[in-house]
């Protein structure tokens, strides 16, 4: 895989090293086309690596790698709970609509007729939730 070709599929799926210039080991400042510094999961394992096997002190190896020490133990935390899969950021945002529970859902989809603005104070009144109009149509359709 070429490096151009390993960018594009690192940038597709949001791994890009957020500030790969920041990383100073010789890993992946030593020339070598396996180690990238753009990539985000890669210079997160190295640096775990580098202070669990090399000790490395947590700073040190933190700086190397581009992250504050903060950084560092969130990584550290999350690889410990979760293995490889925790070398990957959480989607960023929210999980779903909020207000949208499953029963409010339910209750959109059988209400016959009626519109958008009615069935919103219908919901409000029921659930104590307000929808804005185009929600309730958004809901509708799924």
């Amino acid at each position: 895989m070429s490096e151009t070709s390993r960018m594009r599929a690192l940038t597709e799926a949001g791994l890009v090293h957020a500030n790969p210039a920041a990383v100073r080991s010789p890993l992946f400042t030593g020339g070598s086309v396996f180690f990238l510094a753009a990539d985000k999961v890669q210079v997160k394992y190295e640096m775990l690596r580098s202070h669990l096997v090399e000790g490395l002190p947590v700073t040190e190896a933190a700086a190397t790698h581009g992250y504050s020490r903060a950084a560092f133990y969130l990584v550290s935390a999350s690889f410990e709970e979760l293995g490889m899969a925790g070398l990957l950021d959480e989607r960023r945002g929210r999980r779903g609509p909020v207000k949208l529970r499953p029963e409010v859902v339910e209750f959109i989809r059988c209400e016959p007729g009626g519109s958008a603005a009615q069935l919103a104070e219908q919901v409000a009144e029921r659930f104590g939730v307000r929808l804005h109009r185009r929600t309730i149509e958004r809901a509708r359709r799924r």
